[in-house]
Formats: structure tokens, sequence, C-alpha cells
């Protein structure tokens, strides 16, 4: 496997750091998300103009740029360093790859074209704080229990026999940009307990019914909204037998590497922001990077984020590694935040202070979709790390009596007796 970019790949990474590093800085990221949308509208289309930004993974029939995922990941790196707050990851990393793979023609052919212009954005909506449950990120839920299972909960999905079409009713408490997008992509429960099944619908923003309510979250940078779906009507995405949690696994396994590349680029930053401090800041007369412990520190950081960032680079190019390159630049992410708070001191514990905005998507990331313990266990179950140990051979049935005419036994040590010579015992 050859891991090296492409010029095309530097190029875009330089673009990109260089648009950022004009438009989003701390100040520009605490103004942005603050407004209506949660995110600059016009940073957003510059990117999509100039870069194709949301096109990146999307084939170039229906508009978009044709790259791989890589591509993508490699962009998300360097949003991530500058907790840039976007419908990027809501729309190019989880509801395109779904549309890809579910939308019938003539739904790719309306949908794709515009998601990849920038032209409209998308949210995934699925109930309460299952996101990494329905991504297959933290275990392999074949029957969409995530969904409802046809309990109470979740969305619940009905044919609309009057209408024809299907009507949605329920809620989803956590939906990345769902205040902003003007089309969700809602997994529904449907069937009852005989034909128990999980599907995906496209509900407008004008659809009648339909109530979104920006929540206060914690991370501000990652805006989420709670949808209620009041006997919504929908559109159901693909075929009705359509295969949706597998979509939504192979979606997972890039999502993985997506946020893995993130957490990379945001843990880099932070850490590139502590040294530059610790370099600078002054206690008995020198720096107090010049300390022993704070090298020690800073040093034993620095390894585990390039490890990280090793993790996130391979998983673009095999997805299946996405969820332990997720759990390593999770934690990667936490440790590099909590460093900047400390090693910054007095100012880096107040709550206005920009280390605090890598603390708090560190912690918000973890709890959307890890944590980090969880993932390693279901890369572990995958890859039958902790399989259950073959049982031990059953042993030899004893062997029956010699009969009287087989004449004496042959010569040979007695077992009854004990040796006393070193060669007796390694005769016994």
């Amino acid at each position: 496997m050859d891991a090296a970019f492409t010029a095309e790949q530097h190029e875009m990474r330089r673009t990109l750091r260089e648009i950022l590093g004009k438009r989003c800085g701390p100040d520009e990221v605490k103004v942005a998300v603050r407004t209506a949308a949660g995110h600059d509208r016009a940073l957003w289309q510059q990117l999509a103009a100039q870069l194709g930004l949301p096109g990146i993974a999307v084939a170039e029939e229906y508009g978009g740029i044709g790259c791989a995922p890589a591509d993508l990941v490699l962009a998300c790196e360097e949003t991530g360093r500058v907790l840039l707050p976007s419908p990027l990851l809501a729309t190019a990393a989880l509801c395109v790859p779904l549309i890809a793979a579910l939308g019938t023609p003539d739904q790719r052919t309306a949908l794709l074209p515009v998601l990849a212009a920038g032209g409209l954005t998308a949210a995934l909506a699925v109930p309460g704080p299952a996101l990494a449950a329905a991504l297959a990120l933290t275990g392999d839920d074949t029957a969409g229990q995530w969904a409802g299972g046809g309990r109470a909960g979740g969305v619940q999905a009905r044919a609309d026999t009057a209408g024809g079409g299907w009507r949605l009713y329920g809620e989803s408490a956590q939906v990345l940009d769902g205040h902003s997008a003007p089309l969700l992509l809602v997994a529904a429960h449907t069937g009852g307990f005989p034909r128990s099944r999980t599907l995906l619908f496209l509900v407008r923003e004008d659809a009648p019914g339909l109530v979104r309510t920006r929540q206060s979250v914690l991370d501000e940078t990652r805006p989420q909204a709670r949808v209620e779906l009041r006997d919504v009507p929908a559109e159901l995405l693909g075929e009705d037998g359509a295969d949706v949690l597998g979509a939504l696994a192979a979606t997972g396994r890039t999502a993985a590497a997506v946020l893995a590349a993130e957490a990379v680029g945001a843990a880099g930053q932070a850490l590139a922001r502590t040294v530059e401090y610790v370099g600078r800041r002054e206690q008995f007369g020198r720096a107090i990077g010049s300390f022993q412990a704070v090298k020690h520190r800073l040093a034993d950081l620095y390894v585990q984020v390039q490890a990280a960032r090793s993790a996130a680079y391979y998983a673009a190019w095999d997805p299946e590694q996405g969820g332990l390159a997720l759990a390593q630049a999770l934690e990667a992410q936490r440790n590099a935040a909590g460093e900047a708070v400390q090693l910054h001191g007095g100012i880096g514990f107040t709550w206005e202070h920009e280390a605090h905005l890598y603390f708090k998507r560190a912690a918000a990331d973890e709890l959307l979709f890890g944590p980090v313990h969880r993932l390693r266990a279901h890369a572990a179950d995958r890859a039958g790390l902790f399989a259950p140990a073959a049982a031990p051979p059953a042993p030899a049935a004893p062997a029956s009596a010699a009969p009287a005419s087989a004449g004496p036994a042959p010569a040979g040590p007695d077992p009854t007796t004990t040796p006393t010579s070193p060669t007796e015992r390694v005769a016994v």
C-alpha cells in the first residue's frame, strides 16, 4: 500500500489551511457558532465553490469531484485543526454515502448534485444518543434495536394507506446540524414484531408536523437539535428491502476515519498552541518549557498524537480499521486538550480561553462517538481477539486388561517404585 499523498492532495491541504487560517480563528469560531445556522454560511459557500469540499467523495456523474475517502479524511484533519463549525460532517460524511448507497436513481440524480455543490445540507436523525450504535461503531446490532425495536421510543413509520407514502412519528433528541439542515435522513422502525425492520426516510424542512429545536450543548462547534415528528409525511430512501443496517455500518467505517482525522487535527493544534505558550511563559526567570517535567509531558503527548495521526491515515485507505483509529484519536485529543488546560496555568482554567474550545470538543466527541473503551472492545470482538478457547481434547479411554494367555508383561521399571538416581528419574 502506498500511503504517500499526491501533489493534488498536498495542494488541497495547503489551500484549505490558508483559507481557514484567515477566516476561522478562535474569535471567528465563537461568533459563527452563535448565529442561527450555527456556522459561517459565507465561508461554507467559499469552501464549496473554491475547493468543492462537500462533493469531494461524490462521483463525477453526480457533480462531485470523485475522489477517494482519503481526500475527505485529509480535508477534515484541516477543519479539525481550527474546530471549523460547518455541515461537512453531517452532510458529506454521513448523509451523502447513505443516499449514494441506498437511493433510487431518481433520488441520487435529484439530491447528490445539489449536495455536492453546497447548495443543500443534510442531517442524519437517529433516536436519542444512538448515533454510535446506528453506525456500528460500538457494536453490531443486526436487529436494529437502537431504532426502537417495535417498542415505545425512537421514530416509528407506518404506510399511509390513504394518500400513499409513509408517515413518521416520534423524536430524535441529538441530531447533528438538525436545526438548520433543509433535508433530514430519518431512521425509523416499522413493521412491529412480525416484520420488524429499520428504514431511512427523506423529510424536507417544510414538512407539516416537523418541529426542530436547537439544543444547548457542551461543544457549540457541533450544534445539535431535537427533532420531533408528529405524523410527518416522508419519502422512503431507496427500496423497502434495502440493507439499511449494512449501509449504515459501511458509512460508519468511513465516518470513523473522518472523525479520527478531525480529532487528530484538533489534538495537533492544541499541542502546537501549548508548546508555543510554554516557550514564552516565564517562571523563576526562565521559560516553563525548559523545565524537564514539562518537556517530558509534551514529548509523551507528541508521540501519542503522531501515533494517532498514523492510525487515521491508515484508516483512510483501509476503513475496516476506522474504529481503532477513532479510539486512538479520541484518546489523543482528550489528553492534548487536558494538557493544554493544565500547562496554560491560571489563564487556561478560565472558561473564555481558547483551550476550552478544544477541551469541550474532546469531551463531546467521546460522548457522541465513543467511549474509547467500547470502540476498542468492538474492534477486538470483530478481530476475534477474545474468542473462547478451544475445548481440551477428551481423555483417552483406559486400556482393557490383557488376557491371561498373553504371557508376562515386558521388563521395565516398576511405576510403583520411587527412582533413586538421576538415570532412573529420566527413565521414569
